[in-house]
């Protein structure tokens, strides 16, 4: 007979299994976005649903959403519910836009941070091209072209 899957992870089963280190299991148990029961021994003890929060969390981190994001939107699942497919689909439709945004921010930075860094330094012989004068220092410091939309 098969042997049965155990309900409950160990933290150092959810880390193998998750691939996320257990110091970062017991942040995010910090933050809120996983919880654990303790056992009398004073052990965490996760659901194995949680496999799919950390899962969601850190698909999550990777397309750059900071995890204040991905807390609320954890935190519209009810208790105890794993994200499920949909749920990711709903997610990520919000945050279609804000990675849209940094796409076009990168591409942005890609296409101009070789020809200027557009600090106003005119340190480089573009600078006196695309900025004479220095008169990007009007619009406040930092790399305004850069930073421009």
């Amino acid at each position: 007979m098969p042997e049965a899957i155990a309900k409950e992870l160990t933290i150092g089963e959810l880390s193998e299994r998750s691939g996320v280190p257990a110091s970062a299991l017991r942040f995010y148990e910090r933050q809120g976005l996983i919880d654990s029961r303790r056992t009398t021994g004073n052990q965490r003890r996760y659901h194995r649903t949680t496999l799919r929060r950390v899962a969601f969390i850190r698909a999550s981190q990777s397309v750059g959403i900071p995890l204040s994001v991905i807390g609320g939107v954890l935190d519209l699942l009810p208790e105890g519910v794993q994200p499920t497919r949909e749920f990711w689909i709903r997610a990520s439709e919000c945050w279609s836009e804000e990675i849209n945004a940094r796409i076009e921010r990168m591409e942005r930075m890609r296409d101009r941070f070789t020809e200027c860094i557009g600090c106003g330094c005119l340190s480089f012989e573009q600078c006196a091209l695309v900025n004479p004068g220095d008169t990007l220092a009007q619009q406040g410091p930092g790399p305004r072209r850069l930073l421009e939309p």
